[in-house]
């Protein structure tokens, strides 16, 4: 059990907030994000962050710590991409024509579902991944994000709500 008084700076403590905190803070930037092995290198660099800034870092603020430092960096990673798209939009890709109709509606599909869960806003998304892939219940879900269960209840009905009129009539 984590103890209030015990430095992060310790190693014991440390591991612990590690085995705390790494799989729920690796869930919430993959549900931002949707590559695995990005979240996992956004994790692990937000606890390189924790483990340099040990002695300024109170223990009672550590979670909140590595889910700031997480979400920037994760905001770091797009403004990036978004300036590779930039200059990517100049080539041209590549064309399959051969492409057989079950595919072609599969990816028509996959575009859709894609598009509609990122047309939910960031909190939407988040809380309805949470809640759906990862299983998390409104009062876990609140707790993870600091915000209150009825908070939740309102984003994920929301989600629901905009999620069935974009891929209703697909």
């Amino acid at each position: 059990m984590l103890r209030q008084d015990s430095p992060v700076c310790s190693e014991k403590t440390y591991t612990s907030l590690y085995n705390t905190y790494a799989e729920t803070l690796n869930n919430f930037i993959y549900y931002k994000c949707g590559d695995s092995k990005e979240a996992e290198d956004i994790v692990q660099e937000s606890f390189v962050r924790l483990w340099k800034n040990c002695s300024k870092v109170p223990f009672e603020k550590a979670r909140s710590f590595l889910f700031t430092v997480a979400n920037n960096l994760f905001l770091n990673i797009v403004a990036h991409k978004k300036v590779v798209l930039h200059y990517a939009k100049e080539k041209t890709g590549d064309v399959d024509s051969e492409s057989p109709q079950f595919v072609l509606e599969e990816k028509e599909y996959m575009d859709k579902l894609q598009t509609a869960i990122a047309n939910l806003s960031d909190a939407q998304r988040t809380a309805f991944l949470l809640n759906r892939i990862d299983g998390m219940k409104y009062a876990e879900i609140a707790d993870s994000l600091g915000i209150s269960v009825k908070a939740v209840e309102k984003r994920i009905h929301k989600a629901l709500i905009s999620l069935r009129s974009e891929i209703e009539g697909f």
